[in-house]
């Protein structure tokens, strides 16, 4: 396998001088909040998730989109407003992650939207449950200049996989990704990168090391083993691995499990990334998976207003004094992927 090294060549040449400063800028101004506890923010976001749509075709058991559980409503995003925001932040947005909640390609101008972000030069990359990856949509997936496709595959037998991916079928799966090798080498195309990720969860873990001979069978660049996140992960859960290294959680001697991470107050995220929900609610991260947390709207305000704005102040504010008051990091676990 190729590994993340063409990816990384291509990233960096989406740089411009205006990008460079821009990122310094938010940088310094991230070291400086932390050493004084005080929130600066110089420079816009260096990378935002924008969520096409909350709708998924899978059951997957942790998460609100297979569980049809979200307290906001499901919807898809107004290409209008997309582009509204892009043409705001392309000149020093580096990096565009096509995904929050829910599956990318059931939006009918998903591919669009990619191609409009990746003509003005930013880094584009999406997570699929690759279902929807006919010849056609393979072919256009490529033309549309994506640069990285995450294609979750929890599992290397159907059995396993359907433990995890309710409703999902893995031969469909294995199709959609040969689609995709097969039309980058047609049209001589070096993107997108293409990524298997794999969830450990207990019901998979024994099969690690099938998906990388999986992945080299079909010609995949890279594989992503990734920890899994468990709401109610207090009294355990028959999904977390027996495997320590791949569980985001530690078992206590009482028999109860608590989160590894420290809850430092201090997150990068907060100071060069943001999550833009479908109907253009910011929210702080990932983990805001209701938009609890919504610290502005881009139909009513510009991006510059809800960044440089008093509600993401307060925001950093009590990050910086203490994390763990922030109901959303309590299960923050950033940092725990497992690259390989």
């Amino acid at each position: 396998m190729i590994g993340g090294f063409q990816d990384s060549l291509n990233m960096i040449s989406r740089l411009t001088p205006k990008r460079l400063v821009n990122a310094s800028r938010i940088f310094s101004s991230y070291q400086f909040s932390r050493w004084t506890g005080t929130p600066a923010i110089k420079g816009m976001p260096i990378s935002i998730a924008f969520e096409p749509t909350t709708s998924c075709n899978l059951r997957c058991p942790e998460c609100p989109s297979g569980l049809r559980s979200f307290s906001r409503p499901t919807g898809m995003l107004n290409s209008d407003l997309f582009r509204d925001v892009i043409d705001q932040l392309a000149p020093t947005l580096n990096y565009l992650t096509f995904y929050f909640q829910g599956e990318p390609y059931l939006h009918p101008q998903f591919l669009a939207m990619v191609k409009y972000a990746s003509d003005k030069g930013v880094y584009t990359a999406t997570s699929t449950n690759g279902h929807f990856l006919k010849d056609d949509v393979a072919r256009a997936t490529v033309e549309s200049s994506l640069d990285r496709l995450i294609i979750s595959i929890d599992g290397t037998t159907q059995d396993t996989y359907q433990s995890y991916r309710i409703g999902g079928s893995l031969e469909k799966v294995i199709e959609g990704t040969r689609h995709i090798i097969s039309w980058k080498k047609k049209l001589k195309s070096k993107t997108p990168q293409v990524v298997f990720q794999f969830l450990v969860v207990k019901p998979n873990e024994h099969q690690i090391p099938e998906v990388y001979a999986v992945a080299k069978k079909l010609g995949v660049d890279q594989v992503v083993l990734k920890t899994a996140q468990i709401y109610d992960f207090e009294k355990g859960s028959n999904l977390i691995p027996e495997q320590q290294q791949y569980s985001r959680y530690k078992k206590n001697q009482n028999g109860t499990y608590s989160i590894k991470n420290k809850l430092d107050n201090h997150c990068w995220k907060m100071w060069h990334s943001c999550v833009i929900t479908w109907d253009g609610k910011v929210v702080p991260c990932c983990f805001d998976k209701d938009a609890h947390f919504t610290l502005g709207e881009l139909t009513k305000q510009s991006f510059a207003e809800i960044w440089y704005g008093n509600a993401y102040k307060e925001f950093r504010t009590t990050l910086l004094r203490s994390r763990r008051e922030i109901e959303i990091c309590k299960n923050c676990t950033e940092g725990t992927k497992v690259w390989a």
